[in-house]
């Protein structure tokens, strides 16, 4: 199929589709003519990277977790729990704790400076 018709199919914009092929997520066929060309496999792939993206996985993350991932659950993907793959979610949520723990100290701070704010009336 076309890109627009695997646009059309996933609900994802071509660029992105374009971006995914860039980032090594998705596989294309070129003909002669310069078209890309996606196997009916490209809709699943396209609604796993989707899935992965919402939960917060980078595409750099994606690229070496998607050989694992399976089915077209859109929404919590299955896994083939391949070598590493555990070790590797591991650390994406390791690092989204840090985060999130970074966030909290920061929002923290703001609420202790807003506290010693003299109220003013609004008008």
């Amino acid at each position: 199929m076309l890109i627009g018709e695997l646009s059309r199919r996933t609900g994802v914009k071509a660029r992105l589709l374009r971006y995914y092929e860039a980032q090594g997520l998705l596989d294309a066929r070129r003909e002669q003519n310069g078209y890309r060309y996606y196997d009916e496999g490209a809709v699943v792939t396209v609604r796993q990277v989707r899935a992965l993206l919402d939960a917060g996985l980078s595409t750099e993350v994606i690229r070496s977790v998607l050989p694992c991932v399976r089915g077209e659950a859109q929404e919590a993907p299955e896994f083939d729990w391949c070598a590493d793959l555990r070790a590797i979610l591991q650390g994406e949520m390791t690092a989204m704790d840090e985060h999130i723990d970074n966030l909290r100290r920061t929002r923290s701070t703001l609420a202790d400076y807003l506290a010693q704010s003299p109220v003013r009336p609004t008008r």
